[in-house]
């Protein structure tokens, strides 16, 4: 039986196990290790599990793997998850710093109490019918909603409906595994009041609705702002508390929080290997 250190953090509620690999990989079979660590009964409990490294090239890595034990490409509140800790570390200093993502390289300004997000300029990459009038990012009448397909790191699926209030699932299941995105996406259901958004986020490979989700705030202010809803600085509201998104000609910006919630020792067992007799 072998320990492993751990940090469980979060932002907005949105959690996860950290993973120090800044010396060396502690864990080589990362999906079935995030499908363990993650289940709320049997390990940690998690959205996912972030992997800190030090790569060439920007001062830290990340790696998200998720509770079904896919790999995502990008993490708004993980990433700051991530740099807090890196901080408390002591591997970087508060201030300007880079994080290397499988969606790129990220910008990062830490500050004492919230960290800022370059999350470049969301992608309207997909060629969908026309609706209200503002574009060609919106596929009209998905399973009775009209959708907005956008990419801030993650693809995702944006929808304006009064369902913010109701429960979501079952709709949020349809879209995000239309087969329209290819690689799935996460589904957002937005209500517009005044220069507020709120915004209830299903996330794929946490297959559920999570507190918050920070690609999902950028992917909301991003499309409301195409159709003229919304001005370039937005609050957003989640069930696990408010993000900043600013809009930028080439880029958006997203501030929130990043708490530390324990730390502790996990405790991996080796299965051992059974020869199988031949028949």
């Amino acid at each position: 039986m072998r320990a492993l250190e751990f940090v469980k953090m979060h932002g907005n509620g949105n959690d996860f196990v950290i993973i120090d690999e800044t010396e060396k990989v502690a864990i080589k079979n990362k999906s079935s290790f995030a499908i363990k660590t993650c289940d709320r009964r049997f390990g940690i409990g998690a959205d996912g599990v972030l992997f800190v490294s030090r790569p060439a090239g920007a001062d830290l890595g990340m790696r998200l793997l998720q509770p079904d034990g896919s790999e995502a490409e990008m993490c708004g509140n993980g990433i700051r998850c991530l740099v807090m800790y890196a901080v408390d570390a002591g591997y970087v200093k508060r201030g300007r710093m880079t994080v290397k993502t499988k969606a790129g390289v990220r910008e990062i300004t830490a500050k004492r109490s919230s960290v800022v997000v370059d999350m470049g300029k969301p992608r309207f990459a997909r060629p969908a019918i026309p609706a209200l009038g503002t574009g060609d990012q919106f596929i009209e009448n998905m399973h009775g909603v009209v959708v907005s397909a956008v990419n801030t790191g993650v693809p995702h699926a944006v929808i304006f409906d009064d369902q913010v209030d109701d429960d979501v699932h079952d709709l949020a299941v349809k879209i995000r595994f239309d087969p329209v995105f290819p690689l799935g996406a996460n589904v957002d259901f937005v209500k517009v009041d005044g220069n507020t958004l709120a915004v209830r986020t299903y996330e794929r490979g946490v297959e559920r609705e999570t507190l918050s989700c920070g690609t999902g705030a950028v992917a909301a202010v991003a499309v409301a702002n195409q159709m003229g809803l919304i001005g370039t600085r937005v609050t957003v509201k989640t069930l696990g508390g408010p993000l900043k998104v600013t809009l930028r000609k080439d880029r958006a910006l997203m501030e929130g929080p990043a708490e530390t919630v324990y730390k502790g020792t996990y405790f991996l067992k080796k299965v051992k290997r059974r020869r199988v007799p031949d028949p």
